[in-house]
């Protein structure tokens, strides 16, 4: 993709856009997004490597606790204002900036259009903060669900070898 810019000399020149400075490329949303879904899902190997009714120590309950308020602070805090500061400082999205669409199918009534509403991209930018929740908020109710059955899996294993007596099928060495 290339831009045309004008010189100084009126003379038009060609310039290549830098994808990573591109306006839709911003690095602390997408870092701050990425990381705060791999801190989350960091507890499906842990989850995997502890037993259930494993007694739980008091160091590990305030580690548990402290990851659990910075995955949250950073799922919930960090990464919808990063998405929010982008979308008002490099894309521009205000409350003025009004959603035409493509062909203009979404032109409100009110510019002469046939959509029946006015559209801002600022209610995108809040629609897409909101979507932003909903995915963090899911994940970790799939990672609570989770968690909780990760005894049940090794029971019903264990329930496989024993017999409808309690005895065990097959002979222990």
């Amino acid at each position: 993709m290339f831009v045309q810019q004008i010189t100084r000399k009126g003379s038009p020149a060609l310039i290549a856009i830098n994808i990573l400075k591109w306006p839709g490329m911003n690095q602390a949303f997408l870092f701050s997004f990425i990381l705060a879904t791999a801190l989350a899902l960091l507890a499906i190997p842990y989850a995997k490597r502890r037993k259930a009714g494993t007694p739980t120590t008091w160091g590990e309950a305030m580690f548990a606790a402290t990851y659990a308020f910075g995955v949250m602070f950073l799922a919930f805090g960090i990464v919808p204002h990063q998405f929010i500061d982008h979308a008002d400082k490099d894309l521009g999205w205000t409350k003025t900036k009004i959603v035409y669409g493509p062909f203009d199918i979404l032109k409100p009534e009110a510019l002469g259009g046939k959509f029946p509403f006015t559209i801002s991209y600022e209610a995108i930018r809040d629609i897409m903060v909101v979507n932003i929740h909903v995915w963090f908020f899911a994940l970790i109710i799939i990672l609570w669900g989770y968690w909780q059955k990760r005894g049940v899996r090794e029971q019903k294993a264990a329930a496989a070898i024993e017999s409808t007596y309690g005895r065990p099928l097959v002979k222990k060495n």
